[in-house]
C-alpha cells in the first residue's frame, strides 16, 4: 500500500463506523476493525462521520463502577462499546461474536500489525525490544491511573552527568580544601562508580552486591580488590541497607560526585597525607566530612546559580518529553510536579526544557494540575508538613491547607495531595529517578504505583546486545565444564568406593581398569583447570563494555541479578530510560509483567530441548 492509501485508510479507520469484530470482553479496550481483502483495500460499511470518542458509541468505565480483570487490575478508565448503538448502522452485535475467539483474535492481530506498519507506528512489542522500551515488573493498567506525579531532577530534567556532577565534585573538593584536606592532583572520574553500588563506610570500600546481598566485586579507595580479598572480607557478611550507619546505597546519579570524592579521599587517608590537625579520622568520619562539603555546595547555592545562568551547558534537551505529558493530560490524567528543588530553580529549568517544545504558546505550568516545590521528599510521603501557596513570581508564599487545580505550592504532604484531588493509593502513578526517595517511599507508605527513570538503561541495553557473543561463549564453556565435571565426579566416586572395597555405581563402572580410571581422571582434571582459567577471564571481562570496573548495572557475577535490580523489581512497577518513552506507548497502555523464570524452569526446558520425547516419557512415568 502506498503512503497516500495508508493515510486514507487510517483516516477512514479513525473516523468512520465499520464492521466491528468481537468485543471479546467488557474490560478490554475495543477498537473498530476493518476487513482486509487480498486486494489490499480497506472495505468500510458506512461513510458517516463519527468521532472515536463519541459518547453514543463508547462508554468509559467510571471509578465508582469498575471491575477487576483476570490479572487483578482495575478496569476503571477502560473503553467499552455500546452494542445498542450498532443497530443504527445496521450491524448485528451478536453476529460479531460468532466463531472461535482464537481464530478471530489471530485475524485481528494480523490486521492490526499491517495497519501499524502502514501508519509507520511501532507496535508496543517492538518498542519493548529497544533501549527506549518501558519494562514492566508488576502489571499496570495505565487506563486506571487518574493522576501521574513527576519528580523533576534527572526525571523530567536530564542533566549531562559529566557536566553537572563534575561541577558538584569541583565545589565539594574546593570546600574540602578550605578546611585543610589535601585535594591537589585529584580530578572527577565519572567511570569510577555507577549507580547501584554500596559504600561500606566502616571499611572505606565501594561494593557491588547481588540480589541476596552477597558482595561480588569491591574497591578500596580507587583500587579494585581481588576475588580472594573480597571473599575473605565479605564471605560471612551480607549488605543490609537497613543498617544506614554502615551502608550507603547509590540510589541516583546525584550520588556519583560524592562517591568519587569519597573514594579518592580514602586513598589520601590511607597514605597518611591528611593532616593530623583535622583530627583522628576513620573511614566513617571521612565520609561525613565529604558529605558536609558537598552539602555546603548545594546549600550555598553557587552550583545551582551557575546552572540557572547557563542551563544549556548542563541539560540535555528532549523535545518529545513535553508531548508525552501533553498526551497524558489530554487523556484526562491529572499531572503533578513534586520536586525537592526550590521555586526559582524549578521555574528556570522547566522554562528552558519545556516551553520551546509545547504548542500554541503553552507554558510548562499549563501542563500540571498541581506543582509542589521544596517538597522535602522522602518526608513528603511519610508525614505531614505545613503547605504554603507560592503567590508571586518572586516566590512569596502564604499558608494554605488545601491544594487546588492550577496551584503552585511549597512543602505539604502526599496525603494533602490525595485529599485535594480526591484520588488515593493505586490510582496515582509516581515517576522518579531515586529508588528510595521517589519510588520506595511512595509505594511503601501510600501504595502509589511507581515508575523508575534509569537513564543509563539505554547504554546498558545496547551493551547487553553487543556482548551476546561473549556471554554465549561463557555459557558454552560453563556447560562444557559441567558435563566434564559430572564425569570426573562419577569417576572419583568409583575410585573412592574401590578403595573401600565397595562396588561402583554400575557394573560397567565396577569393571573399569585401574590405569584407565586414573588416566581418565587426570585428563579430565587438566581440562577442567584450563576451562576454569578461560571462564575466569571471560567472567572478569563480562560487562566491561558498560563499565570496566563494575560490569553491567543489572548483573552481579554471571548468573544473578544485582542488588540494584532487586530494588527495582521490588519497588518499581515499570522502569524505563526517560519519560518521553511514554510517547510511544499511549496513555492507554496495559503493561503486563513477563513470566518470571525459576531455577527448575531451565532444567525442564533443557531436557525437552536435548532429550525431546524421551524426557516427556520420563516425566509421564513420574506422574
Amino acid at each position: 500500500m502506498y503512503a497516500a492509501e495508508a493515510s486514507m485508510a487510517a483516516t477512514n479507520f479513525l473516523r468512520n463506523p465499520v464492521r466491528i469484530r468481537p468485543t471479546w470482553s467488557h474490560n478490554i479496550l475495543i477498537t473498530k476493525s476493518l476487513v482486509w481483502h487480498h486486494s489490499m483495500k480497506w472495505q468500510c460499511s458506512s461513510s458517516s462521520n463519527v468521532s472515536v470518542d463519541d459518547k453514543s458509541m463508547f462508554s468509559v468505565t467510571p471509578a465508582t463502577k469498575y471491575d477487576v480483570d483476570y490479572l487483578g487490575e482495575k478496569t476503571k478508565g477502560d473503553l467499552n462499546v455500546k452494542l445498542e448503538s450498532l443497530e443504527a448502522f445496521g450491524i448485528d452485535g451478536q453476529a460479531t461474536l460468532e466463531g472461535p475467539i482464537e481464530e478471530v483474535a489471530r485475524m485481528e492481530a494480523e490486521e492490526a500489525e499491517r495497519l501499524l506498519k502502514d501508519l509507520g507506528i511501532p507496535s508496543p512489542f517492538s518498542s519493548r525490544q529497544s533501549p527506549r522500551g518501558i519494562f514492566c515488573s508488576r502489571t499496570l493498567n495505565l487506563r486506571s491511573i487518574s493522576a501521574i506525579g513527576y519528580d523533576m531532577d534527572y526525571t523530567l530534567m536530564h542533566y549531562n552527568v559529566i557536566a553537572w556532577e563534575g561541577r558538584a565534585y569541583d565545589y565539594c573538593m574546593e570546600n574540602l580544601r578550605k578546611v585543610g584536606f589535601p585535594v591537589d592532583g585529584l580530578a572527577f572520574d565519572p567511570d569510577l562508580v555507577i549507580r547501584g553500588l554500596v559504600i561500606d563506610k566502616e571499611k572505606g570500600n565501594l561494593v557491588k552486591a547481588d540480589r541476596f546481598g552477597y558482595v561480588k566485586r569491591a574497591m578500596h579507595g580507587t583500587t579494585m580488590l581481588s576475588n580472594r580479598a573480597v571473599r575473605e572480607m565479605y564471605g560471612r557478611e551480607l549488605v543490609d541497607l537497613r543498617k544506614e550507619s554502615r551502608w550507603e546505597f547509590l540510589n541516583t546519579l546525584f550520588s556519583v560526585s560524592e562517591a568519587v570524592a569519597y573514594m579518592q579521599m580514602v586513598d589520601r587517608l590511607d597514605d597518611g597525607t591528611i593532616a593530623a590537625q583535622l583530627g583522628s579520622l576513620d573511614y566513617k568520619g571521612l565520609y561525613k566530612a565529604v558529605g558536609r562539603a558537598l552539602f555546603r555546595a548545594h546549600v550555598e547555592g553557587q552550583l545551582k546559580s551557575e546552572i540557572m545562568a547557563k542551563p544549556e551547558l548542563f541539560v540535555t534537551p528532549d523535545p518529545e518529553l513535553p508531548l508525552a505529558l501533553l498526551d497524558q493530560k489530554e487523556a484526562g490524567k491529572k499531572l503533578l510536579l513534586i520536586t525537592n528543588s526550590d521555586y526559582h530553580y524549578t521555574d528556570t529549568m522547566m522554562q528552558h526544557s519545556f516551553n520551546r517544545f509545547l504548542p500554541n504558546d503553552m507554558g510548562w505550568r499549563d501542563l500540571f494540575d498541581i506543582v509542589i516545590v521544596s517538597a522535602r521528599k522522602p518526608e513528603f510521603f511519610q508525614m505531614s508538613h505545613p503547605m504554603y501557596e507560592v503567590v508571586t513570581g518572586e516566590g512569596l508564599m502564604r499558608p494554605c491547607f488545601k491544594a487546588v487545580t492550577g496551584g503552585l505550592y511549597s512543602g505539604g504532604s502526599a496525603q494533602m495531595v490525595e485529599n485535594s484531588l480526591k484520588i488515593h493509593g493505586d490510582e496515582i502513578l509516581y515517576v522518579g529517578d531515586h529508588i528510595y526517595t521517589d519510588v520506595s517511599q511512595s509505594k511503601v507508605h501510600l501504595r502509589w504505583r511507581t515508575a523508575l527513570i534509569l537513564r543509563e538503561l539505554e547504554e546498558e541495553y545496547t551493551a547487553l546486545i553487543r556482548s551476546r557473543g561473549h556471554r554465549e561463549s561463557l555459557i558454552e564453556l560453563t556447560n562444557q565444564k559441567e558435563v566434564v565435571g559430572d564425569l570426573f565426579n562419577q569417576l572419583r566416586l568409583v575410585s573412592q568406593r574401590r578403595t573401600k572395597g565397595r562396588p561402583a555405581q554400575t557394573i560397567a563402572a565396577t569393571h573399569l581398569d585401574d590405569q584407565e580410571l586414573s588416566e581418565s581422571m587426570q585428563k579430565l582434571l587438566i581440562v577442567m583447570q584450563r576451562l576454569d582459567q578461560k571462564i575466569a577471564l571471560l567472567l572478569e571481562s563480562d560487562g566491561e563494555i558498560f563499565n570496566k570496573r563494575w560490569g553491567f548495572l543489572s548483573r552481579a557475577g554471571f548468573w544473578d541479578k544485582s542488588h540494584l535490580m532487586r530494588q527495582i523489581e521490588k519497588y518499581a512497577d515499570i522502569y524505563t530510560s526517560r519519560v518521553s518513552n511514554f510517547l510511544h506507548y499511549t496513555p492507554f497502555m496495559y503493561f503486563r509483567s513477563q513470566e518470571q523464570t525459576l531455577a527448575h524452569d531451565s532444567y525442564s526446558y533443557y531436557c525437552s530441548k536435548i532429550y525431546g520425547s524421551a524426557a516427556d516419557d520420563e516425566i509421564n512415568s513420574i506422574l
